[in-house]
């Protein structure tokens, strides 16, 4: 398991591959802010509601020079389904192998029902316009989760 980010650390880049198969780089974003979140499966309910919900909130976002990239371990091909099905507009990358998630501290052991498994810990990093973390939550709740940054971040 990776080591958990914090403040003040600077953001892991990557390079993955979107729901349209094109490469997207963390450095890509350089100068602006960016919301990264980690989910555990595409199109199941709490991971929908966390995607419609920073999907909803992207025109805010974006009025403060804000992007919002999801990532989970899940196929492009099965994140443009995600994307078509729920009309998702918020950056969409695949981790099939978690390399990304383990160096984020988003995968690892977790408990789940009560047991202790390996997987994805679903995770919000905010990264300043310079690639150094701003804030970093693990084990965030799917419901309520995007009102609660956008109000950590001062975004109405």
């Amino acid at each position: 398991m990776g080591e958990r980010l914090t403040v003040g650390d600077p953001a892991p880049d990557f390079t993955l591959t979107s729901d349209t198969g094109t490469q997207v780089s963390l450095t890509d974003f350089r100068g602006k802010r960016v919301i990264v979140y980690f989910y555990p499966a595409a199109m199941t309910p709490g991971c929908t509601t966390q995607a419609c919900d920073f999907s909803d909130s992207l025109e805010a976002l974006r009025a403060v020079d804000t992007e919002v990239i999801g990532i989970s371990p899940d196929t492009p091909e099965k994140l443009a389904k995600f994307r078509e099905r729920d009309g998702l507009s918020i950056t969409l990358l695949s981790d099939a192998d978690k390399a990304v998630m383990t160096a984020w501290g988003a995968y690892g052991e977790k408990k789940l029902y009560g047991k202790v498994v390996e997987g994805v810990i679903r995770s919000t990093i905010v990264v300043g316009e310079e690639g150094v973390v701003t804030h970093a939550q693990y084990n965030v709740k799917a419901t309520g989760h995007v009102a609660r940054i956008r109000r950590d971040l001062g975004i109405e």
